[in-house]
């Protein structure tokens, strides 16, 4: 299947990620008008720090809804992506579908939280050297842009490499669950070079349609709140908000499946190489610990979805 065809097919999940922000969004506004409404009481300085909480605690709403909403709602999204890249038919019912998968592949969903936290911090750690190596280009006159780019072509490179080892993770049943995220990431880094390429298109859309969602509900809250008086800052802060729900949403979606489309197509390929498992655990301490729980781990069979 063609990532379009996957992107469409599963637009399902793609509403339910637009879904879940404009409901945050929503609820951080009504927090603005009621934090604006009682600072008010107490003049400007009863304002300033009606903000301040208001920015605190929409922050905080925005933090607890996608470290636990939106991780599953992304789980069961990747479950139903690598099937339907595996099988070449996108399953029926699909959240119902990719409830079963995540709760039969990890039994809990506190274990996938584990997984994906030990998965992502490992991908930082790793990106953070190589965008170090990058960083020694900045002191070159005239290239510092250069290097930007290049870090953030490491970035999108990079990026999603959870949600890849993640979709490795669903099929490989047989297998324990920190033990074949671990495989997933090696064959993600031992495949880095063809996956890079794709990579370099990517981060140049990610640069764009970034700031077209960003620009487009900038100008609509400033407009809205210079009309009825309210904070311009305040709405630069909503406006932050909607593009990253609104990338969320569309542009992280096909690019996710974008990328995991690309490193499927090359796992038949690929023999692990098992020098690398000590290559990474030198350079990031989150891989090493998912190593070590890979080898303290005892395979259980997995239920079929």
């Amino acid at each position: 299947m063609k990532t379009k065809d996957l992107y469409f097919g599963t637009m399902k999940f793609v509403w339910l990620k637009l879904a879940l922000g404009a409901a945050l969004t929503l609820g951080a506004i009504i927090l603005f008008a009621l934090f604006a409404l009682i600072g008010s009481l107490f003049g400007q300085g009863g304002a300033a720090v009606g903000f301040i909480l208001w920015l605190i605690s929409s922050v905080a709403l925005y933090r607890f809804a996608m470290s636990y909403v939106g991780y599953l709602i992304k789980a069961g999204h990747v479950a139903v992506i690598a099937e339907a890249i595996s099988s070449g038919a996108i399953p029926e019912n699909q959240f119902e579908w990719g409830k079963n998968a995540v709760k039969s592949r990890f039994a809990m969903s506190n274990v996938y939280f584990v997984i994906d936290r030990l998965v992502s911090g490992a991908v930082r750690q790793l990106q953070n050297g190589v965008e170090n190596i990058a960083s020694l280009f900045d002191a070159i006159p005239g290239i510092s842009s250069v290097a930007a780019f290049v870090k953030l072509f490491i970035g999108v490179a990079l990026g999603y490499i959870d949600e890849c080892c993640l979709g490795y993770c669903f099929l490989q049943k047989d297998e324990g669950a920190f033990k074949s995220s671990c495989d997933g990431v090696v064959i993600y880094f031992q495949n880095a070079k063809h996956l890079l390429k794709n990579a370099l298109k990517v981060s140049a859309v990610v640069m764009l349609t970034t700031l077209v969602a960003l620009v487009i509900p900038a100008a609509l809250f400033l407009l809205l709140f210079k009309a009825i008086g309210w904070s311009p800052l305040a709405a630069i802060i909503l406006a932050v908000f909607v593009a990253a729900f609104v990338r969320s949403a569309f542009i992280d979606s096909y690019i996710m499946i974008d990328m995991m489309k690309h490193y499927m197509d090359v796992v038949p390929e690929t023999e692990i190489s098992f020098d690398l498992y000590g290559k990474l655990c030198r350079l990031s301490g989150k891989f090493k610990k998912l190593f070590e729980k890979a080898k303290a781990e005892t395979p259980e069979p997995v239920v079929e979805v």
